[in-house]
């Protein structure tokens, strides 16, 4: 049997105008993230690829290759990669790390110098494959953590993200993976613990 179908765009937007940042949070598939003039056009000057099965060469083709090997130096967007699986595989510690180098590019701050050419800060994109696993996971932590009182529960953040990535209720039971999602659990509460914060969610089970 064929597995249903859903249509969605490529790109879609998740948060605008996150609080202390001034900036929005896309979330988007393959197709977006190797599309530059879409990035542009929607103001995006970060990318945050979730996937370790796709990788999409950004760098600037005015570069010169290094003799007998690839061209290499800076791209056309600031890029950090994460590198998930999307379902079993990952070590728990991974959707930690991912909440964090999520976290950082946000808010990192690039040195004044010739070989940090991407100063300005813009938008966020954070993609995978298909814009419906891993990218949804990790956003669906990072708005839940970062905006609590917006989204008390990861619960109710991975809701707000299926409706803004027009993900169909038929495929909620991959959308995301349940390991993966369990593993964002397990991550907010690491981050509480880190942090200091109080976990609601503990305590309305305690």
């Amino acid at each position: 049997m064929n597995k249903a179908y859903y249509p969605r765009p490529p790109l879609s937007q998740i948060e605008q105008d996150l609080p202390g940042r001034g900036v929005t949070l896309y979330i988007g598939d393959s197709q977006a993230a190797s599309s530059p003039e879409l990035l542009l056009e929607h103001g995006i000057t970060t990318i945050v690829n979730c996937a370790v099965n796709l990788d999409i060469n950004l760098v600037d083709g005015n570069l010169a290759p290094t003799p007998g090997g690839l061209i290499h130096g800076p791209g056309i967007f600031r890029y950090y990669k994460i590198g998930m699986i999307d379902g079993p595989g990952n070590p728990y510690e991974q959707m930690l790390a991912a909440y964090f180098i999520l976290r950082a590019a946000l808010d990192q701050v690039m040195p004044d110098k010739p070989s940090y050419p991407h100063q300005a800060r813009g938008n966020v994109l954070v993609h995978c494959r298909g814009g419906r696993s891993r990218s949804v996971t990790l956003v669906s932590l990072f708005l839940h953590l970062e905006l609590p009182n917006r989204y008390p529960t990861i619960e109710s953040a991975l809701a707000h993200v299926r409706k803004e990535r027009q993900l169909h209720p038929d495929e909620w039971f991959e959308t995301p993976k349940p390991e993966l999602f369990d593993a964002a659990r397990v991550a907010a509460r690491q981050v509480k613990l880190l942090l200091g914060e109080p976990d609601e969610q503990l305590t309305q089970v305690c």
